[in-house]
């Protein structure tokens, strides 16, 4: 009989192994460089097992949304070398043990969060990572930046010592097709490369998910974000 753990381990490295080839070709395909997107396990709802099997295989980036959830994972796996992203809704009351458990967080979108995160980072520990979430939908039910008054806030957030913005990072709105998948790429691209500056480069470009990271790449994405094409599919039972 066929060890279930060994089963489930050879499947997550099998998938793991396939993504990263899907990542090289999509780079190859854009003429971008080898290794210039790099891969966020997004490991929400996932065992602290399963992100030591995949830590295994090399991966080194882990994104999670649930804050309780991840901080019991971080203190299972805290004898790993893995560099943990929040990439959840920020709240208020949760922003101390945010700035205190990760390196870095995809999901600022608001001067007043950032405000927060940087009086509790720690002061032992190197600045906090960040990425702005901007809103490239248009969505009213979604967090994030609109495009238009973003510029004139960039300062503000460089101006915080315990932070250091890193780029920028969206979750567009689902396609209907191609052209609507690539606009708001395109729109972060652009963004990015208009604000960008030698004191505030905006390296990051978090966009792109298991659906469309074709097209992410192709774009300049430079970390996606991915859960189901590395774990399968999950079993939406925790609470945010």
């Amino acid at each position: 009989m066929i060890d279930p753990v060994i089963n489930a381990n050879n499947q997550l490295e099998q998938r793991y192994r396939l993504l990263l080839h899907r990542i090289r070709q999509a780079e190859s395909s854009c003429g971008r460089k080898t290794g210039s997107t790099k891969l966020l396990a997004v490991s929400k709802t996932r065992s602290a097992e399963e992100i030591r099997a995949l830590a295994g295989l090399g991966q080194r980036r882990f994104g999670e949304n649930y804050l309780q959830e991840s901080e019991e994972k971080i203190l299972q796996l805290r004898d790993l070398p893995i560099e943990w992203h929040f990439i959840g809704r920020i709240q208020s009351n949760k922003t101390r043990a945010i700035a205190q458990h990760f390196d870095w967080v995809h999901s600022v979108a608001s001067l007043k969060h950032a405000r927060r995160l940087n009086e509790q980072r720690p002061p032992e520990m190197p600045p906090l990572n960040i990425c702005l979430q901007v809103n490239t939908s248009g969505e009213a039910s979604k967090d994030g930046h609109d495009p238009e008054l973003l510029p004139e806030m960039l300062a503000d957030y460089a101006s915080l010592p315990n932070l250091r913005v890193q780029g920028l990072m969206t979750i567009p709105a689902p396609a209907q097709s191609a052209t609507e998948m690539r606009y708001p790429f395109q729109l972060l691209r652009n963004m990015r490369d208009r604000l960008a500056s030698t004191e505030l480069p905006l390296e990051t470009l978090s966009m792109g998910m298991s659906d469309d990271l074709e097209v992410a790449i192709a774009e300049g994405a430079t970390l996606i974000r991915i859960g189901t094409a590395i774990f399968g599919p999950r079993a939406y039972n925790q609470s945010t």
